[in-house]
């Protein structure tokens, strides 16, 4: 039964976080052993963990810096692993076993999204055989894609974020060349990220032997992705239309309608023991036996942006990941200008090396419009993709802070050099 719908006047900014010239050192690093073969998760973090982004974040246990003025921690977090860190700088502001591997579940599907959704324009058009679908693993969630059904590529998507389907992710896969290219893929991109944590042997996220991630390298994945205008749109969008099967009705004709599909994230789409967290903006849930519940989201409040990645928390209580995220961004936000933080996001090993600029190189669009360079000083105007109901639809605009306008205009300023920041405001 779909999740009730409440009505909430918010401010949504989903932003293009990307590290400035001046803050692309990381300090000397080492990532953790390769993962064993096994899936079943340890009782408790192991003692050698990576370091990447900080000495602290290879430590087990709790890492805050706690002072006069900062807000102490929620005193009822059962997650094995979590991390608040500041969007746009990449400051981690606390963690707790950041670098713990642990399965991933569905959360997985963010880093096969930042690896495989520039590869297909969304109004590219794909026919469903029976390959496509084959070996999805049992009890999987499904959007409902049918054999011999033709969907397009923005279809695909809105059944990969909002419904988490295996379906749709193994026939974006088999469009990529298959699921092993696609899995070399995501682990060849998670090393570019210096996710150096995480292991990918399915594209979306099922347990299986050795597939890893940590609540850091789930933070720094998802940070990647935001910088993707239609990554931005379709984690942001709580409901859509979904193809359905062509049937032939009563005249005999054939016709096929659509159904309904609301997006899985209970701090976007709200749930009768949760409500909407003020200012969410994505970005992706899972939950499996092995991993147990698994999220990553982001939110704006206050011209601050954060993201907060929650796994596995050991109380068993209903939508409890969705509960101890929004506690852990309640904090964040509190305490975000007063505490120290314990460690950083690390830029992604090519802009390490390069030097390169914020946003200059990536659009943000599917279908290989990555090195499409866009003007600053234009104004655009957003809405939300066809047939779907969109919240924080955003434009990648780079150095930029987009503001509604009348008619869902934005008016573009400079911010040199942050990152770019997006904001739409929701009508009431």
């Amino acid at each position: 039964m779909p999740a009730p719908k409440k009505t909430v006047r918010r401010s949504l900014l989903v932003t293009s976080a990307v590290l400035s010239s001046l803050a692309l050192t990381a300090p000397v690093s080492y990532a953790a052993p390769k993962p064993s073969p096994s899936t079943s998760p340890s009782a408790t973090p192991p003692a050698d963990m990576s370091t990447v982004g900080g000495e602290r974040l290879g430590q087990p246990g709790t890492q805050v810096n706690l002072a006069s003025g900062v807000p102490v921690l929620p005193k009822d977090l059962t997650a094995r692993s979590w991390v608040v860190a500041d969007a746009e700088s990449g400051d981690v502001l606390a963690a707790h076993n950041p670098h713990w591997r642990l399965a991933p579940a569905s959360t997985m599907k963010m880093l096969f999204a930042d690896t495989v959704l520039p590869k297909f324009p969304k109004t590219m058009e794909h026919k469903v055989v029976p390959s496509d679908l084959a070996d999805i693993g049992s009890g999987s969630s499904m959007v409902g894609i049918k054999e011999g059904e033709t969907y397009s590529v923005h279809d695909l998507w809105l059944g990969v974020f909002l419904r988490s389907g295996n379906d749709a992710v193994h026939v974006l896969s088999k469009m990529n060349g298959g699921i092993d290219n696609t899995v070399k893929e995501m682990n060849e991109h998670a090393e570019e990220l210096q996710a150096l944590d995480t292991h990918a042997e399915s594209p979306d996220g099922y347990d299986a032997p050795r597939q890893v991630s940590s609540a850091y390298d789930l933070t720094l994945i998802a940070r990647s992705g935001l910088q993707k205008k239609d990554f931005r749109e379709y984690c942001s969008t709580v409901t859509a239309k979904f193809p359905g099967e062509t049937k032939k009705n009563k005249k005999g004709k054939s016709v096929r309608e659509s159904f309904e599909i609301q997006n899985t994230n209970r701090l976007l789409s709200g749930d009768s023991d949760i409500s909407v967290y003020q200012g969410i903006a994505g970005v992706k849930n899972g939950n499996t036996t092995n991993a147990g519940a698994t999220f990553t989201g982001v939110a704006e409040r206050g011209g601050k942006v954060l993201l907060v990645t929650v796994m596995n928390p050991e109380k068993s209580e209903h939508n409890e990941v969705y509960k101890e995220t929004a506690r852990l961004f309640d904090w964040g936000f509190q305490a975000a200008g007063k505490v120290q933080p314990v460690g950083e996001l690390v830029a992604p090993k090519s802009a390490t090396q390069s030097g390169a600029q914020p946003g200059a190189n990536d659009s943000g669009e599917a279908g290989g419009a990555g090195n499409a360079k866009k003007s600053s000083k234009s104004a655009v105007g957003a809405s939300a993709a066809s047939g779907s109901t969109g919240i924080g639809v955003a434009l990648g605009i780079a150095g930029g802070v987009l503001v509604l306008l009348a008619a869902g205009a934005f008016l573009i300023n400079r911010r040199w050099p942050l990152p770019d920041l997006v904001r739409r405001r929701s009508r009431p």
